[in-house]
């Protein structure tokens, strides 16, 4: 029986200057820094806030964004290893290159900021803050799992439909590099990233009605209870990142999106009860 599929085989690398490799993920991730701040930078203006408030609300961002997807992906995807060697654990989680980052950690890693930036702006609530942000987080999400595809990482089960994508770069589940042998899989980044746009127009079309007068945490909690269930469910169609998920009865993706969703429901609660 003759099956549709679609071969995907990107250079991951753009260009290379002088012995410099320029990566897809790299621009992507980039972008996803770059278009946030704009969006930022925009909702701020709209609402009679200074620039040099979005460049600090930036910084802050960028930080908590990279160190905590790094510390995130080692501790819940690498903790066999912290058992194992604590020193090399630690080794491997702070040297380059970063090629492991975990979404939830980035997640924890910016509230954790947002926090620490709302008590420098006093002018501005907590929930104001992630209001305006998770927009911004949701395009970024989008340019994230761009990347992924780009990097032919974090791909899903096999599947027969018609959009499947035949990862001819991927080693880890074609460990022999035969082309005959690769399987067509479900392009789970295209699903999140396509996911994320949507979202982001849907919270920007919200604001946009509403802005100032939007309650505080409504957009937070919508926010946090559409992205991690949907990612809950996208996690049956994606291969699992570390072994020892395989044991488990919900892969680690799951069991981090579930106290995600509840966190959501609780602000959502909270915005309602203010309002």
């Amino acid at each position: 029986m003759f099956t549709a599929f679609i071969s995907w085989d990107p250079n991951p690398v753009i260009i290379d200057l002088f012995g410099f490799p320029i990566r897809w993920y790299g621009f992507f991730f980039a972008m996803a820094f770059l278009a946030g701040f704009r969006v930022v930078n925009y909702m701020f203006k709209q609402e009679g806030r200074s620039t040099e408030q979005a460049d600090q609300l930036l910084m802050y961002t960028m930080v908590a964004t990279i160190v905590g997807a790094r510390a995130g992906h080692y501790f819940f995807y690498e903790f066999p290893l912290l058992q194992a060697d604590p020193l090399r654990f630690f080794i491997q989680m702070i040297t380059p290159p970063f090629s492991g980052l975990a979404s939830h950690g980035a997640s924890i890693g910016l509230f954790i900021a947002f926090y620490l930036y709302s008590r420098k702006n006093p002018g501005m609530s907590y929930l104001y803050i992630t209001d305006r942000i998770v927009p911004a987080v949701a395009l970024g999400g989008f340019f994230i799992r761009m990347g992924n595809l780009m990097n032919s990482e974090i791909i899903g089960k096999p599947t027969e439909l018609p959009w499947g994508f035949k990862f001819l770069r991927d080693t880890e589940f074609n460990p022999y590099s035969d082309p005959n042998l690769v399987l067509a899989r479900h392009p789970s980044q295209l699903y999140e990233a396509l996911s994320c746009l949507l979202i982001f127009a849907a919270l920007m079309w919200f604001w946009s009605k509403k802005k100032k007068d939007t309650q505080e945490g409504l957009m937070t909690g919508y926010f946090m209870i559409v992205l991690f269930t949907l990612r809950f469910f996208y996690e049956f169609l994606k291969e699992n990142q570390s072994a020892f998920e395989n044991d488990l009865t919900l892969n680690m993706g799951q069991i981090l999106s579930i106290p995600a969703v509840l966190f959501g429901v609780i602000v959502l609660a909270y915005s309602h009860r203010k309002a």
